[in-house]
């Protein structure tokens, strides 16, 4: 999967809505928050889709449909197929027909679905480079009604990682961490039981993947990023982050540079949780 078929700029997501065969549109607006430990609400990002979104973009929640409920799997485990599928079809997401997902910029959430998409079997799927803040059209508050899609997901046989599929890619291959370096290190956990990372994993934390205005970087830069990082040709290549959602993010950068990646959607979340899993800390990946 290369970089064409990966991201769209939002000047061709406005030529392909105003073409013979739009897109259905997937708005994903999401937030990891630690707000609710402080007293304050949570990002509500239906209620931000209500506020104004693009033309026809339907809203699809992280926590409920791209994931099932936090536990022994992490904070974000896979969702249930069954459910998965249902809040595709409902959305107007058919087989024959391209998807677009955006979020409101920071782009983890979009990748999110992106990479679910994908991994079940959806051929055409982008994601917006930049997000909703990249779009420079009008928007909506009214939600759409599309006609209901036809997509039946199926669980991909590549480009997944369990706990002990990431421990063996991190010796075998490739395995990059995609959070802050802080965490990686050890430094900080705001979130997890126990900071540090997965002995043998290489720290490539995904902001590093886009500019300032959070599009990502070229692609030829992106390839030199991650070659430097050991992504060298034929290497076996995965990434996990705090929970399976910024390493989607990551895991769509390596898209853009030509590089395919498998996603350990359990994430730290889920090797932490578990006492008996080594744990390494320091700028070492040992």
């Amino acid at each position: 999967m290369g970089a064409m078929n990966a991201i769209i700029s939002a000047s061709e997501l406005a030529s392909a809505l105003a073409g013979p065969r739009p897109p259905v549109l997937l708005d994903v607006r999401w937030q990891l928050s630690v707000a609710r430990a402080a007293g304050e609400p949570p990002f509500d990002g239906r209620a931000e889709y209500a506020a104004g979104h693009i033309p026809g973009a339907v809203y699809v929640d992280l926590d409920s449909e791209l994931a099932s409920a936090p536990g022994e799997r992490g904070r974000h485990p896979l969702p249930d197929l069954g459910v998965f599928g249902a809040a595709m079809r409902r959305a107007g997401v058919s087989a024959g027909t391209p998807v677009i997902v955006y979020d409101g910029g920071q782009g983890w959430a979009a990748a999110r679905a992106w990479w679910l998409l994908r991994w079940t079997g959806h051929p055409d799927v982008r994601v917006l480079d930049g997000g909703l803040p990249s779009w420079e059209g009008l928007l909506e508050t009214s939600a759409p009604a599309p006609a209901e899609g036809d997509f039946e997901p199926v669980a991909g046989a590549a480009g997944l990682l369990d706990a002990d599929g990431a421990a063996a890619l991190a010796r075998a291959g490739v395995l990059f961490d995609a959070r802050a370096g802080e965490r990686y290190r050890g430094e900080v956990e705001p979130i997890d039981r126990v900071g540090g990372h997965i002995p043998g994993a290489v720290s490539a934390p995904t902001n590093e993947n886009v500019g300032a205005d959070g599009r990502f970087l070229p692609a030829e830069e992106l390839a030199e990023r991650f070659k430097a990082l050991g992504a060298a040709d034929g290497t076996p290549v995965g990434v996990y982050c705090g929970s399976g959602v910024s390493g989607a993010h990551e895991v769509l950068a390596l898209a853009v540079a030509g590089i395919d990646a498998a996603l350990y959607v359990g994430s730290w979340s889920e090797w932490s949780s578990d006492p008996t899993r080594p744990v390494a800390v320091g700028a070492d990946p040992q």
